[in-house]
């Protein structure tokens, strides 16, 4: 039986439950105007994670952390294989393309030669690992210990995603007192959004492998097929509403493997011969939002 004090929300009231940023109808809100007249920004965001062996589960176990008892080797090393070997058919396929690097510190501290790779991409604080999960539990300077030591061994980003995408009711001011500029936790519109602390750039969790080819285990050939409907969505909306958004997740021990990322390569050159779509990182997204604000 559930706790009947999970039904206790001391924040519920009438409207949001929440001030961060203003209710608005996509009408009313200030048209975008990507670079180069695109309709849609379309963005990658890589997560680079660290899953320790034998996961806490405080409060949680990461959805993608051991699965078995300990120890769990299966999953493990597959999970280690994409920071290994998959990321590096990522980067291959990417090209010349830039795509976020969503990082672990403990990635960062492990994998030295992974991030001279990563150079000419973005690098996007992600939290110290998946077995540091943000939440309510913790108080206000429990959580800026794990965003400084995030940050200390990931100097110089600008942009935060926290492990699990799980946060607190204090981690986006806590991102902005740590300096951060903007967040991908939530997905909550189509476009960025201004908040009191960072701005939130919109990251699908529909249409990320890990939910279409792990979780509800559809074929790469269908995880495409929907990124592109999305695509052709969102474009159709740019006449009504403006320049419009969508970030795409791909895990390296997912679409990494060797017998779907011929199905990444095929999606690039699909989007790369589309005349109204430009591929930004996400801090770009979030940069050219915020300059039009």
């Amino acid at each position: 039986m559930m706790d009947p004090s999970y039904l206790t929300y001391p924040n519920r009231k009438q409207g949001q439950d929440h001030r961060l940023y203003d209710w608005r109808l996509s009408r009313d809100r200030k048209p975008i105007q990507w670079d180069n007249g695109s309709k849609l920004a379309l963005s990658f965001v890589v997560p680079l994670e660290f899953f320790s062996l034998n996961p806490s589960g405080v409060p949680f176990k990461h959805p993608g952390a051991m699965a078995t008892p300990y120890p769990d080797l299966r999953h493990y090393t597959v999970r280690d294989y994409g920071n290994r070997v998959g990321v590096y058919r990522i980067l291959e396929a990417l090209g010349k393309t830039r795509a976020g690097f969503a990082v672990n510190a403990m990635v960062a501290q492990r994998y030295s030669p992974l991030m001279d790779y990563l150079k000419s991409h973005e690098i996007i604080a992600h939290g110290i690992s998946t077995d540091h999960i943000h939440h309510e539990g913790l108080s206000e300077a429990e959580e800026d210990v794990l965003i400084q030591q995030t940050l200390e061994a990931l100097p110089s980003v600008s942009g935060w995603m926290s492990p699990a995408r799980n946060q607190s009711s204090r981690t986006l001011e806590r991102l902005g007192k740590a300096g951060l500029d903007y967040c991908l936790d939530w997905e909550n519109e189509n476009v960025p959004v201004a908040t009191t602390g960072v701005t939130l750039v919109p990251n699908n969790y529909e249409l990320s492998d890990f939910t279409l080819l792990h979780t509800r285990r559809q074929t790469e050939e269908s995880w495409k097929r929907q990124i592109l409907e999305a695509v052709d969505f969102l474009a159709s909306e740019h006449d009504r509403f403006g320049g419009q958004s969508l970030c795409v997740t791909l895990t390296p021990y997912i679409i990494g493997q060797p017998f779907r990322i011929a199905m990444l390569t095929a999606l690039l050159s699909d989007l790369r011969a589309r005349g109204d779509v430009t591929i930004l990182t996400p801090g770009e997204v979030a940069s050219q939002f915020k300059a039009q604000q």
